[in-house]
Parts: structure tokens; sequence; C-alpha cells
């Protein structure tokens, strides 16, 4: 007798990498359940909130952040017991995180995928990237990527289109910023070049989506949705059949007595619980919320590897005064990147850098530095509009390993359903702090370069908000989470996707590769159930 189901495949998360892994198996005909812990908001209220809230620096602040959907502002729901302490800023309402990025969609290069092979350290991936180009070309026309083909973004190759591509971006580049341009043009004298940044910030109408118009403001919310959110994907996902359930906090992943994944369990604020099977589960939810959950549920971990290999982004950043006015804030918060040192021999040494220039509107910042020099009334009026026009900022990103002892685990605290928080334990390695006298060099270039005055050049790290490495891919059951596929190498049936897959963390965004791995992990099991 042939078993009865509540969907073909049920996936936990509505972000950006789960919406579009259900769109792909909606339009592959296939029944499919979203699981979404927070609530879907509209835009207009995002804005409202934005408008209305005193912490306008901190990305998470127009979002809700309930007792039992949980954002990273939340006190205590992420700790830290290494010597580092770091914490994603993430978000739990449909369409996730992507709501508050700066919409940066780079590719990893060839190198990428095969760190140990090349340069000794980190690790290979289970596949190349010429196995992931035909779905990095996918994830790219499904969510609206604006960029320069003829660039070279591997800092090596002048001259080529690198990383190679099948076909063009969906849409040209954004017109650079005139602070953009001006920087450009000092720099290129000491050998640095400017590479336009891949954006989801589109240069003109794309899927129903408009075109930027430089509000500026693309995180924590683009005002007009000209910037792509995991929303669109998840509203696509439902029109093509899809079922969507908010205010479903996953707490249980159960398996069956076959080996394979049963059912998941989840829980509502208002204490009502349900049960729902399915053929096939894709484990959607975050970098730091998958691993926790397959930990609760003791699903894919007997080898004990399930949340371990956490990699972040970390890096350092400058601030100046440029000599003459750059009238930074115009047009997207991010434009270009430099990649002097993104490849090549020195990643067997030390990590690879990407440098990047934000585009801000600095008036608050300048205005409370302003204010603690004692600088009021007229005088504060004229300065701040002098100091604005000449404030840059640029920030660097460095690539860390996968260590096992760098992990997500179970912290001791619950929220409102009962759930446990999260304990983080990182430790940054030699290979990442081996970035920072080259990086600082190139900061102390840019800045002469501008004929400017340094504020701020610290040798701090920071963190990018970047989560890796905590469902890691590879082609040994013993120290990986998945195989190539995504699948879990325990329950056929369980695919589990997002930048937590990643086996190396590169110097880029990763938020394309996981779409693109989630697109290819769905058209898997559309093959297969």
């Amino acid at each position: 007798m042939a078993q009865d189901y509540d969907a073909d495949v049920i996936v936990i998360g509505s972000g950006t990498v789960g919406s579009n892994a259900a769109y792909e198996l909606a339009k592959q005909g296939k029944s499919v359940i979203i699981l979404e812990a927070g609530v879907r908001i509209p835009r207009w209220k995002l804005i409202e909130s934005f408008r209305k809230s005193p912490r306008r620096q901190d990305y998470n602040g127009p979002y809700p952040d309930q007792p039992w959907a949980h954002t990273s502002s939340s006190h205590g729901y992420v700790e830290n017991d290494g010597d580092y302490e770091m914490v994603a800023n993430f978000l739990k309402l449909v369409g996730g995180s992507t709501w508050h990025w700066g919409g940066a969609t780079w590719r990893f290069i060839p190198s990428d995928f095969k760190m140990k092979s090349l340069y000794g350290v980190s690790r290979d991936w289970p596949i190349e990237y010429e196995d992931l180009e035909p779905w990095y070309d996918k994830a790219e026309y499904e969510i609206g990527v604006a960029g320069n083909l003829q660039e070279d973004q591997s800092g090596i190759r002048p001259g080529e289109t690198w990383p190679p591509r099948s076909r063009e971006f969906p849409m040209p580049a954004q017109k650079n910023s005139y602070m953009l341009d001006t920087f450009a043009a000092a720099i290129a004298p000491k050998g640095y070049e400017i590479v336009a940044e891949p954006s989801a910030m589109m240069s003109g109408n794309y899927r129903g989506r408009p075109g930027c118009v430089g509000n500026n403001n693309c995180a924590p919310v683009c005002p007009i949705g000209a910037n792509y959110s995991g929303v669109f994907h998840a509203d696509l996902a439902v029109e093509a059949g899809c079922k969507l359930i908010t205010d479903a906090t996953v707490d249980k992943i159960e398996k069956g007595p076959d080996g394979k994944i049963a059912s998941v369990h989840y829980k509502s604020s208002d204490g009502s619980e349900a049960r729902l099977s399915a053929k096939a589960f894709v484990l959607a939810a975050h970098g730091y919320e998958s691993p926790k959950l397959m930990i609760m549920s003791d699903v894919g971990n007997s080898n004990d590897m399930v949340g371990r290999y956490l990699m972040p982004h970390l890096g350092l950043g400058v601030d100046f005064f440029s000599k003459d006015a750059v009238w930074p804030g115009r047009g997207p918060i991010q434009q270009g990147a430099i990649f002097s040192h993104r490849d090549g021999e020195s990643r067997s040494r030390h990590s690879g850098m990407k440098h990047a220039v934000n585009n801000f509107v600095p008036n608050e910042n300048i205005t409370k530095r302003l204010l603690g020099q004692g600088v009021l009334g007229s005088e504060l009026d004229e300065r701040i509009r002098h100091d604005s026009a000449r404030y840059m900022s640029l920030y660097s990103m460095f690539e860390t390993l996968p260590d096992p002892a760098n992990r997500v685990q179970l912290g001791d605290k619950t929220d409102a359903l009962g759930n446990p928080n999260i304990r983080l334990t990182f430790n940054v390695d030699d290979y990442c702090r081996g970035a920072i006298d080259p990086c600082i060099a190139d900061f102390t270039n840019f800045v002469e370069a501008m004929d400017g005055e340094t504020l701020n050049m610290s040798r701090d790290l920071a963190n990018h908000d970047h989560i890796m490495g905590t469902t890691i891919m590879g082609d040994d059951p013993s120290d990986s989470v998945v195989d190539k596929d995504c699948r879990s190498w325990e329950h056929e049936n369980l695919f589990v996707v997002g930048t937590g897959n990643l086996p190396s963390s590169s110097v880029v965004n990763p938020t394309l590769t996981a779409v693109a791995l989630g697109i290819r992990a769905a058209d898997t099991i559309a093959r297969e159930v």
C-alpha cells in the first residue's frame, strides 16, 4: 500500500536559498511545503519601521525580533566561548537575511575549489568550478545580477574574463559613482584596478523589480525592491503552487526505521504543534540554524561533523578624509572591489584579500565625531557638509580556514518555545592574521593616493556576517556532513543547503554560490521524487 505524504518535498527556511530551491521544485511539478519560523511582512511596513527606528545603523533594527523567532540582535541568543566574538546578522521572516544585504553576488573562482591541491591549505571541494558554472548561470538569471563581462576577478589574469562564463550577465553593471571613478583614477598609478561588483541591485527593470535609483539604504531595507531579497522567490514559489506556512519553527527532524527522514515537527507561537511528512526534505535554515536543528534532532551527525568547520569572513577597515570632495552616499552602498591579492602563490602563506569601497551616507558618523570634539552651532553645520563630502571608507575581506575546532553547538539557554540558543566557538587562525600587514600596506597606499587624512586604520579584525562550513560538503563521509549533491551522508532523502555547505571560504560573498548549490540540489531531488 502506497504511503500518503503531506508533500513531495518540505523545505525548511524561506530565505534566498530555500525559496529558490522550492521554486525550482515547483516548476518541475512537485508539491512543496515551505516552513518559516518568522512571518511575512510587507515592504512598506519594514520601511516605516526603519524610518521610526532610533537604531539606524543596526541592520536588524527594522525587523521583528520575537522570543520564538530570534534575530542575531537578541540578547544572549548567540553566545561565544572562543577568542573571537562573532555574531553574524541574520533575520527570521519570509525572505530571510537578504532583506538587509549589500547585494554582492560574486562567483568563487576555480582555484577556490582546489585550495588544498594548489596551495596546501584549506580543503578541496568534491566538485570543481566547471561543475557549478551552469548553476551559477541559472542562479544569476533567477535572482537578477548586474555585472561586467570582460573583467578579471582573480587579480592575476589581466585582460581575461575570469572566472570563465557561459554567457553574459542578465544586465550590465550600474554606472560608477563619482567617488568610485575618482578613487579608481587616483590608485591606478600605484598599480591597483577597480573591478565592478556583480550585484543583485539591478541597473534596470528585471522580473517585476525596478532598477536601482540610488536610495542608498540597500541595508537595512531597499525602499523600492530594486535590491533582490529571498522574498521574491518565496512569492514566486507560492505562485507556482508551493504552500508557505509561517510562524512554524521546526524543532525536530524525525528519522524513520529505514534511515530516511520521515517527518518534521514544528511549533507555533500560539502553542500549537504539527507534524508533516514528505518524500524528501531540504534544510535551508541558516549557517547557524541548520546545524543547530540537526544536532537537536540527532540527525546526520554520527561522525560529529555537524556544526564544525565554522568559517566567517574577517577583515580590516580604514576611514579617511580625501583632500577633495568625493560626495559619498550616491547610488548603491557597494559598487567595486580591488583584487590585487585575491589569488596566487601568497595564498599558501596567508589569506587572500578583497578590498571594497563603502558608499554610505556618512553624516551620522561625522556628526557624532564633531560633537565629541565640542563643535556646535553654525560651525557644526558647516563642518558636517565639508567633512561628509570628503569622507571615504574602505573595508577588506579575508578568508579563514576550515578548522573542526571552530563550531556551532547548542547553548544552555532556551527560547519561548523551549528550543536551545546557539553557542559558538571560534579562534582566529594565523593564516587569516597573516593578511593584516599586506592589507595595512594597501590601505596606506589608498590614503596617500587620495592625499588623505587618516581617521581610523584599525588592526582589529571585524566580522562580515558570512557563515560557511557548518554543514560542510565533501567526498569523505568521515569528515563532512553532505556529499557533492548536498545530500546527507546518513539520510538519502535529506538535503542540507546554504552557505554552510562551502568547504573553503574564498574572499567574496558566498550567497550566489549557496543559491547555485541549492538550485542544483533541487534539480537532483526533482528527478528522484
